[in-house]
């Protein structure tokens, strides 16, 4: 039987079509006929080609005639399929995602995809819609109901901002070795034991651990940052009460800056972190003593991110304290190993947000001082300029 329509490829045409396929980087039907094409121009049947290709003999001749009639760019480069009408029109979908960014029903913690659809047909915005379509609009607008983060929303009003204000001038001051600012803060940290002994890692296996372990008991680390000139110290101590923090004070003065005239300590306003700490630790006239050369600056309730200190037990904690520990002696033995190379490099924090970057990006956060205020400091001027002109 001869073929009503027949393939004939320029050399160029050909050359064309060889170097799509070494490249690798078509879609398999785009591929499938660029075969036929080759196949058909040398000479092989449409039989042999169907059972070479896998594919029917109806497809090779409509790839003949698309080529004959259409020419070979349009052969291989097919008009997109419209595909299936979408199950929600727009208003449908928007009402799904308002209904799913809302609250609940009483009794649910959150929404499931079954919920929402029988929420759409009970409103009577569909006649009927599956779970399943209910998923893939959620998905594609990047809406998860079932999920919930917690986050720590500050109150950003004026003591915020006097407490920031004042620790940031506080890095800002230049550095000077008797006056020193020390970032300070505490994390508690547990003791745990494996019940079973891990499996190192090899060649195509990681380390494995015991999901199962034994708790051995809690401690607390106090941390000591002189971010300047990259020196820390970390205690570990069995609790955190204002007696251990009046110790870290007096050790903070004794032994570690016995020659500064004056010690700025930065930390968070916890309820131990207080003078009044010394005072449960020690005879009034050491307490004085000590506290005499120190002047505390706290943190912003909400605010521990602008403590040195917290960057440093981050990485602490990623580089140390990431794994299993069962006893306080091996705990400290660790931490000693891990702040001694830490001192050796002298790992500083370059801090750069200042009260000046501080007023400029977080101005919409700061308090607007209230119009009131303004009104009477014009009248009370206006007042002032009529007795002057009065006398």
């Amino acid at each position: 039987m001869l073929k009503k329509y027949i393939i004939n490829l320029s050399i160029y045409q050909r050359e064309q079509l060889e170097q799509l396929i070494n490249k690798g980087k078509i879609s398999a039907r785009k591929y499938k006929r660029i075969q036929i094409i080759l196949m058909s121009e040398s000479g092989y049947s449409d039989i042999d080609i169907a059972t070479t290709l896998k594919v029917s003999v109806a497809t090779i001749e409509r790839v003949r005639k698309k080529f004959v009639q259409l020419g070979l760019e349009s052969t291989l480069h097919e008009k997109p399929r419209p595909g299936k009408p979408k199950k929600l029109a727009i208003n449908e979908e928007v009402f799904l995602i308002a209904t799913a960014c809302s609250d609940p029903p009483n009794g649910r913690v959150n929404w499931t995809m079954q919920l929402l659809a029988n929420k759409l047909v009970q409103l009577e915005v569909v006649d009927s819609i599956s779970s399943e379509t209910i998923r893939r609009t959620l998905k594609k607008k990047e809406i998860k109901p079932w999920l919930v983060e917690q986050w720590c929303i500050p109150t950003v009003d004026a003591e915020f901002v006097f407490r920031m204000e004042d620790v940031l001038d506080v890095y800002a001051q230049s550095s000077d070795k008797n006056r020193p600012i020390i970032c300070f803060d505490e994390r508690p940290t547990q003791l745990l034991s494996d019940n079973k002994i891990p499996i190192p890692p090899k060649v195509g296996q990681k380390k494995r651990i015991d999901y199962e372990y034994e708790r051995m008991g809690n401690c607390n680390l106090f941390i000591f940052l002189e971010p300047r000139i990259g020196w820390r110290h970390i205690e570990v101590t069995d609790r955190r009460t204002s007696i251990d923090f009046a110790h870290c004070m007096k050790d903070l003065v004794d032994i570690y800056y016995p020659e500064a005239d004056l010690i700025k300590v930065v930390m968070d306003n916890l309820n131990t972190h207080t003078p009044a700490s010394l005072y449960k630790a020690f005879k009034p006239e050491e307490a004085r003593r000590i506290l005499n050369k120190l002047e505390f600056h706290y943190t912003p309730k909400h605010g521990s991110w602008l403590n040195m200190a917290e960057i440093e037990l981050s990485i602490l904690s990623r580089q140390c304290l990431n794994r299993r520990i069962p006893l306080q002696d091996i705990l400290k033995d660790e931490i000693a190993a891990w702040e001694e190379v830490r001192n050796q490099e002298k790992a500083t924090v370059e801090w750069k947000f200042t009260t000046e970057a501080a007023r400029k990006k977080l101005n919409k956060l700061y308090p607007k001082v209230k119009k009131e205020n303004d009104k009477i400091k014009s009248d009370s001027e206006s007042i002032n300029q009529e007795a002057i002109a009065t006398v």
